[in-house]
């Protein structure tokens, strides 16, 4: 918002659509005005938190639970991971149902998101073997929830494949889509009476990319080029069936909704040269692209068809490394979200790669075909994750992005959270980040019409954070790993999100018409 005036402070005329967001604001004129004052959302904003099977319930092997590739890999491979520790009993949530329901009932959060194991309540990933106890566990956790008026959002699939289903090819083989498809209508019968909102995939790109091309993540493979490629073609087929199972056979009773989940930091191109717009671009439709295009336009996106396309030919491949969506896939596949979740935790500088064209002829790899190459700027607050960097603007850029880019569609903020090493129960670098990234969030829905709907804090308590292990903490709450009872403790960041929760308001929050990164 601008305005015409030549004193350094004054009252602001607040246009009609700002009436409800603001109590007092005071403009300061720099190279922009700015108005700072108390702002707030309505009252129909979600406000939540969110967790995964994997990384808080533990209780590995008990209760009929089968095992998942996590439970494969950080057995197999403790030196992968950065404490060699594993999620065998994690936050033991498995076991502490009331209390974390009672500690997000205090935190006054509407909604909370949690993944189902699907090696929990199938235990070889299939309908021949269902886990009674697991299902049980899950009905008790939903009910608990509704009881204490918490929506609870259900994740199907947070990157815990049944070992069986890997064994099998997993993500990686055609059959995946039907195994998956019975989970999701088995989840549905089960639990869809008492949930609203589902999401099919937790972040594609990292479940195909760390997963199957540089075996970072479980199942540990390494075909970037190739196998990345065929697991993305096979979540994004496994999701449309869900999704029109749920469509055609649930949604006229329960009446919920099916998205899912998309992750991309923000690119900022490094210098003003077209090189490097071009590869904040080609950042973008490899990171989020791959997922949504397909979804709303119909198709993967052009540019990494021909890229690829280009790209596999050079290097003597009979056909793309990118798999085909035929008019019959197109058509299954488009339409099918009623929202998307995104994470978002940071922002880039891109640049293109050095000596790409030799890398081109030689190299088969997403990384190669998405030639952009990541940094950032040494001023911005880092986290306990060194790749993680405060720069809040950049999801208000990402919103933007994808409003424009993808026909405007609802939207929550699935996953925005900051590390630490667990130092201090005074987290006020996290306190600053949620205060940033939400008021930016506020702007992208009152200044940039983004239609966003809600916002997710990741994560509700410290828990096993993949590789990382134990060592990087993103809760509101304290976790004492060391205990067996795993006692927690509410952080500071709790106490300033319970305010945030409760009253949908910020007492500080700048406005700007545009969000400068640096």
């Amino acid at each position: 918002m601008r305005t015409e005036s030549t004193s350094s402070h004054h009252l602001l005329k607040v246009p009609p659509l700002f009436h409800y967001l603001t109590v007092i604001c005071i403009f300061t004129f720099n190279t922009e005005v700015t108005s700072v004052c108390k702002k707030c959302f309505e009252a129909d904003f979600i406000w939540g938190t969110a967790t995964s099977s994997y990384q808080v319930e533990g209780a590995w092997n008990l209760s009929g639970k089968g095992e998942n590739i996590w439970d494969m890999y950080t057995h197999n491979y403790p030196e992968l991971i950065r404490d060699g520790s594993n999620g065998d009993v994690a936050t033991d949530s498995y076991h502490k149902t009331d209390q974390d329901v009672e500690l997000l009932r205090n935190l006054g959060v509407k909604i909370y998101r949690f993944s189902i194991s699907w090696a929990r309540v199938l235990p070889d990933g299939t309908l021949n073997n269902i886990n009674k106890e697991g299902v049980d566990y899950y009905l008790d956790l939903i009910q608990k929830l509704k009881n204490n008026n918490i929506e609870p959002m259900i994740t199907l699939y947070h990157w815990d494949l049944p070992l069986a289903l890997h064994e099998q090819g997993g993500w990686t083989d055609s059959s995946i889509i039907e195994y998956f498809a019975d989970y999701a209508a088995f989840c549905y019968e089960r639990f869809g009476p008492y949930v609203k909102y589902w999401i099919t995939m937790n972040e594609s790109l990292m479940i195909c990319y760390y997963g199957y091309g540089t075996g970072t993540h479980a199942p540990g493979l390494k075909e970037s080029g190739t196998l990345t490629y065929d697991c993305f073609y096979y979540q994004l087929m496994a999701h449309a069936r869900a999704y029109r199972i749920y469509n055609d056979t649930f949604k006229a009773t329960q009446n919920g909704e099916v998205g899912t989940v998309l992750v991309s930091h923000y690119p900022e191109p490094l210098t003003d040269s077209e090189e490097d717009k071009h590869a904040c671009e080609n950042y973008l439709q490899w990171n989020i692209g791959l997922v949504a295009n397909p979804m709303v336009h119909g198709n993967w996106p052009q540019i990494v068809i021909n890229r690829v396309g280009n790209l596999s030919a050079l290097q003597g491949y009979n056909k793309s490394r990118l798999p085909e969506l035929t008019d019959e896939d197109i058509k299954y596949i488009k339409g099918t979200y009623d929202y998307f979740g995104l994470n978002y935790y940071t922002t880039f500088y891109i640049t293109s790669m050095p000596n790409i064209s030799e890398l081109e002829l030689t190299t088969a790899s997403f990384d190669v075909d998405k030639n952009a190459v990541t940094s950032s700027n040494a001023s911005w607050p880092v986290a306990e994750s060194v790749w993680l960097h405060n720069v809040p603007k950049g999801l208000r850029r990402l919103l933007k992005w994808l409003s424009e880019t993808y026909n405007g569609p609802r939207i929550i903020i699935t996953e925005n959270g900051w590390s630490d090493g667990g130092e201090t129960l005074n987290d006020t670098s996290r306190i600053t980040y949620i205060q940033g990234h939400v008021c930016n969030v506020l702007m992208s829905k009152y200044l940039d019409g983004v239609n966003i709907f809600g916002y997710l804090y990741w994560s509700f308590m410290n828990n096993f954070e993949w590789n990382a292990g134990y060592m990087e903490k993103f809760g509101l709450i304290d976790v004492d790993f060391e205990s067996d009872n795993k006692t927690r403790t509410p952080k500071e960041s709790y106490y300033y999100y319970k305010n945030l929760a409760e009253s949908g308001c910020l007492e500080y929050c700048a406005f700007k018409d545009t969000p400068e990164i640096a």
